[in-house]
């Protein structure tokens, strides 16, 4: 059977990459190389930027790492595509759009997230667009 393709919003990345829980259940799924993950350069400087937040200079104390080696973390789980273009399509968050044009361009399954505005689009161009859990139980029972 072919590895799932899917594309994690930020907020999957974070959650994964500091906290146990389901997110990091798919991290896991990908270092062992049950599924491939993409991401996009608009995803890693978003994701950059929010570890970079003093909200989470504990968490990083606490694991004692840093934002540099959580991206090489990431990088070294995932697949880079870039979009050629990102087209309007959350009205009520732009910044979501570039995260449909990573899933899109990289022809993905499945778009994991937490955002309430990506969840409520639901399905755009063939791709699931489901929450940490949702994936999860879906993926594992095929």
């Amino acid at each position: 059977m072919p590895r799932s393709l899917v594309v994690l919003d930020t907020n999957v990345w974070i959650s994964g990459l500091l906290w146990t829980g389901k997110p990091h259940e798919i991290l896991r799924a990908a270092e062992s190389g049950r599924l491939t993950l993409v991401v996009s350069p608009a995803i890693v400087e978003e994701v950059a930027e929010a570890l970079g937040r003093p909200k989470f200079a504990g968490r990083l104390a606490t694991l004692r790492t840093s934002v540099r080696e959580l991206l090489e973390s990431m990088l070294s789980l995932a697949e880079v595509s870039t979009p050629r273009r990102v087209v309007p399509v959350v009205t009520a968050d732009p910044e979501d759009d570039k995260i449909l044009a990573c899933a899109k361009a990289a022809r993905v399954q499945w778009l994991v997230s937490g955002d309430g505005h990506l969840l409520a689009v639901a399905h755009y161009h063939g791709i699931r667009i489901v929450d940490p859990r949702t994936f999860l139980t879906v993926w594992q029972a095929r």
